[in-house]
């Protein structure tokens, strides 16, 4: 084996970390035989459309596969999906998605750079936007695009399948979205296409409409999606489940304390950079019962916010979660609200529940009461008719909510 496929070898395992499939993989290994022995780097695409402000760590799975790209010298694309956002990509949806306006577009896309810049290396970055080439396409040119495909392939789809035969609609536009992301790899002559498993039929169609305008098909790079904190489920803004990459390192530490113990392993995985041997071990064996899962976790959720928001404030996160979650005592800094008698002689603990630690109703305030969720000066009370009179005094409802209240 020559010093050039054994540096090859080399560049499959990182690629293949965490990946569920590689489309292409032969041609994967003979790009890279090929452009190292003529100093001509890949170019690897990855497409996102602005369909929401904030990325969550289910994104972040393969931004970490176009950094690891970027640090084997290649040239990594970051794709903002400004034209694809309003058409409204239907893949892996039950019913049609409603596309976006253009302002709410811009608005989203405004604040993505910020947050892959903490995983990519923006400044070594191509960041395009497939407006450039796309508003500028004429009919023609988009019936020559899409007269390279049959309904009846477009119908095979999973998601379209099943609303098909479900008698479910499915709106034309939907059936369009898959073109122009795959015309967006012909614009971009990419090499390889990152996505995660929901994206698999565009990922392909972008190899088949490659081939029709005379280019070499991409290799595509299939990873699994990334199950929320529920354990269940993907990770999704509309389930609740997210952890997001801008949450402040104290939620973000906390969330990731949330996950199920089973899915620590894939965490590890998909989600922690650089090396991460001695914690997958570990991860390992507390699923094997031979290693204490809690020690695990808060090592995965120490090593997670680090990457985001640096070690000092990593530590600081683990240090306050000791203390308000495992230990019980109040936030070092709390948050002070001033509450009015306005001519009462006492106010109801059930106000203060739902006024100023933000409880839903006074009927929620009731169940976390008779829960036993409630302190009071860290005693725990059950009283929904207690009144409090004038005084200084530390609330607790559940584990995170607390606040000083001064009533006068």
């Amino acid at each position: 084996m020559t010093p050039e496929e054994r540096e090859v070898e080399r560049q499959m395992s990182e690629i293949r970390h965490g990946a569920e499939r590689i489309y292409g993989e032969d041609e994967l290994r003979a790009r890279l035989l090929h452009g190292l022995r003529t100093g001509r780097p890949l170019r690897v695409k990855l497409g996102v459309d602005p369909s929401a402000p904030d990325l969550h760590l289910g994104h972040t799975v393969v931004i970490n596969k176009l950094r690891r790209f970027q640090d084997l010298g290649h040239v990594p694309i970051f794709l903002i999906g400004d034209f694809t956002a309003r058409i409204g990509d239907p893949s892996g949806k039950k019913k049609t998605r409603p596309a976006l306006g253009e302002e709410e577009v811009r608005a989203n896309a405004r604040t993505y750079l910020e947050q892959v810049g903490r995983i990519l290396d923006v400044e070594r970055a191509e960041i395009r936007f497939n407006a450039e080439w796309l508003s500028a396409m004429s009919t023609a040119d988009f019936v020559r695009l899409c007269s390279n495909y049959t309904v009846a392939r477009l119908l095979e789809r999973d998601d379209f399948a099943k609303r098909y035969g479900a008698g479910e609609p499915i709106a034309v536009h939907e059936f369009l979205y898959p073109f122009v992301q795959a015309y967006d790899s012909v614009a971009l002559r990419a090499d390889v296409e990152l996505g995660g498993s929901d994206q698999t039929f565009n990922l392909l169609l972008g190899r088949e409409i490659q081939r029709a305008y005379g280019q070499e098909p991409q290799a595509v790079i299939v990873h699994p999606l990334l199950v929320g904190t529920d354990g269940h489920d993907k990770m999704s803004k509309s389930l609740g489940n997210t952890i997001g990459i801008l949450d402040p390192p104290r939620d973000m530490f906390g969330r990731i304390m949330r996950i199920p113990d089973a899915r620590m392993e894939t965490y590890v995985e998909l989600l922690v950079r650089g090396d991460a041997s001695e914690l997958a071990a570990a991860a390992k064996a507390a699923l094997a019962g031979e290693a204490e899962p809690m020690a695990v976790k808060l090592a995965l959720a120490e090593r997670l916010v680090a990457q985001f928001w640096g070690p000092d404030a990593a530590r600081e996160a683990r240090g306050a979660f000791r203390r308000e979650v495992q230990e019980g005592q109040a936030p070092e800094a709390l948050p002070e609200a001033s509450v009015p008698l306005a001519g009462r002689p006492a106010v109801d603990l059930l106000d203060i529940l739902r006024d100023v630690l933000e409880l839903a109703s006074k009927s929620e305030a009731r169940r976390l009461l008779a829960q036993g969720g409630v302190e009071l000066d860290g005693q725990r009370v059950s009283d929904p008719a207690l009144r409090l009179g004038p005084g200084r005094y530390v609330v607790r409802a559940g584990k995170r909510r607390y606040a000083r209240v001064v009533i006068s």
